[in-house]
């Protein structure tokens, strides 16, 4: 029974863990790497193809956006997530997918012309459609069955929409264990969803810790500075632009507006519109509507039950095609615009920054984390000029931050699910961290908290049933910029390889009438190929 450290390992993105138990290979998140890349991540010690279950704690792309790639290259395992995780992934892998295909499009017009070497997608959307029917959804507290020794069960994380604190019950060889993954740990007092759910028993905790060395300034009254922000803007003339995630961000900014324009907080501008101008987060809004009894707070469920939609009210307009995004700007009335990307990088919001930055009546709201390097950043830090479209725009706008609105839980908010431990676990693993979040927080487990805890490394193995480190893993920093990624058809074809070999083990024990058949076909599908 090991537990295999592979993504966000010191670092805060790329999540995926792996637990091998009861002769199963078990994946907990699969995510994509995004921004800066500081260490070297080791490559699942398997083939694809061997991968029997992936335990998936939320959307995010960051702990789900690998899943089509694992698709591509032979995965053909059950992903268990819950029901709401199930509907997200739906509409953010094939989103990520949509992405991965524009890059490579748009680099190999350019790359054609300079004779380089194709680019190929990291996965296409005929993978993403592919693992999204892999998906098995399932309801917060009842325990799954894998298989014989195994079980699991999803605690609500109150991080996202169907987040979930994962507890793996395995038993082989007599020996039991309770292996915890803790996910994204959520803030508390977040809009619509409810606050983070927390376990009471388990030998190990494996548990993230984003805001290891932070504590959350106490939580302002979003609505009133909100509405503070756009009664200044509207009396300007001018519009409020607000780059927002489209999942989870943009739900609770609706949720606050609604109960502005409930409130009649905003004098002289009655029913201003407020334009959704991102297909990805209106469908994650339809998502969130559908899923109310089993993920929405108290607060939010008085809403439903009074028959009032808690992120819809009147003067909500949504854009989904590329027209109805361009026609925003020409309408002079003064509107809030909630567009994606969050940090600005990519997406509609950049055409909306276009006509509102020169414009010093406007305002530019962020309401999320802004990643160094990207434009966001640089608009929070005083940027007087940027480039969008390759034309140089004049920043006249007002930049605004709306403070205190984040998805994680805070150092207190981390002792906090820790604490709910009775008794410890025999060991904490600490992961999804900064190098300084994951090794301050592991120090203040151990000399303050008087856990036995560890913030391993990419490569780190774990024996969980002898209670030993079998390889604590290497420190090996990224020695310069990730290489852009080339064409690995040839990549996908040793994977393919790779199953072929798992399927024929599978196979063992076969009657010898299909297992000659096979063999034919084999041999026919090299005498194809054979040079």
């Amino acid at each position: 029974m090991q537990l295999i450290f592979l993504g966000a390992d010191h670092e805060v993105t790329g999540s995926c863990h792996m637990l091998k138990a009861c002769g199963k290979n078990i994946l907990i998140d699969c995510g994509l790497e995004q921004g800066i890349d500081e260490y070297e991540n080791q490559e699942i010690p398997v083939a694809p193809s061997a991968i029997d279950y992936i335990l998936l704690t939320h959307a995010h792309i960051d702990h789900s956006g690998k899943l089509p790639l694992l698709y591509s290259q032979g995965f053909r395992g059950r992903v268990i997530a819950t029901t709401a995780t199930c509907r997200l992934c739906g509409i953010m892998l094939l989103d990520s997918a949509h992405i991965q295909m524009f890059e490579a499009e748009w680099r190999n017009r350019k790359g054609k012309r300079a004779g380089h070497e194709e680019y190929v997608p990291l996965y296409t959307t005929d993978d993403a459609s592919g693992v999204l029917e892999q998906f098995e959804g399932c309801r917060y507290g009842e325990i799954i069955p894998l298989c014989k020794g195994l079980d699991v069960r999803f605690t609500d994380g109150g991080h996202l929409l169907g987040s979930a604190s994962i507890e793996v019950f395995a038993e082989e060889e007599g020996e039991k264990r309770t292996i915890v993954f803790s996910g994204d740990i959520g803030n508390i007092n977040q809009p619509l969803i409810r606050d983070p759910q927390y376990i009471s028993k388990a030998d190990y905790v494996v548990m993230e810790s984003t805001y290891g060395t932070r504590l959350h300034n106490p939580p302002p009254d979003y609505v009133t500075r909100l509405a503070d922000i756009i009664q200044k803007t509207f009396d300007r003339g001018g519009n409020l632009v607000i780059p927002s995630f489209a999942v989870g961000r943009t739900q609770e900014l609706l949720y606050f507006l609604r109960k502005i324009k409930a409130d009649g907080l905003i004098q002289g501008h009655e029913g201003f519109p407020v334009y959704v101008d991102s297909p990805l987060a209106i469908e994650a809004a339809n998502i969130f509507n559908e899923n109310v009894a089993d993920y929405f707070d108290e607060e939010a469920m008085e809403l439903v039950q009074q028959g009032i939609n808690p992120i819809g009210f009147a003067d909500l307009k949504t854009a989904v095609s590329s027209e109805e995004s361009r026609q925003i700007n020409f309408d002079r009335q003064c509107k809030v615009i909630i567009s994606a990307s969050g940090m600005c990088e990519a997406g509609r919001i950049k055409h909306h920054l276009k006509h509102n930055l020169w414009r010093p009546e406007s305002t530019v709201l962020f309401v999320g984390y802004q990643a160094a390097g990207t434009l966001g950043r640089s608009l929070q830090e005083g940027a007087k000029r940027v480039r969008l479209f390759s034309e140089e725009i004049e920043v006249k706008a007002e930049i605004a931050t709306l403070e205190g609105v984040s998805g994680h839980a805070d150092k207190l908010g981390l002792l906090r699910y820790i604490h709910a431990f009775s008794p410890k676990p025999k060991r904490v693993f600490v992961v999804h961290g900064s190098t300084e979040a994951c090794d301050a927080f592991t120090a203040c487990l151990r000399e303050d908290q008087h856990y036995t805890a560890d913030a391993p490394y990419s490569g780190a193995v774990y024996d969980l049933v002898r209670d030993v480190w079998l390889n604590k893993g290497e420190r090996i920093e990224v020695k310069r910029p990730a290489a852009k990624r080339l064409s690995d058809v040839f990549t996908r074809l040793v994977a393919a390889g790779k199953r072929l070999m798992a399927v024929i083990e599978q196979n063992r024990g076969g009657s010898n009438k299909e297992l000659a058949r096979f063999t034919s076909q084999i041999h026919a599908l090299c005498d194809k190929w054979e040079r």
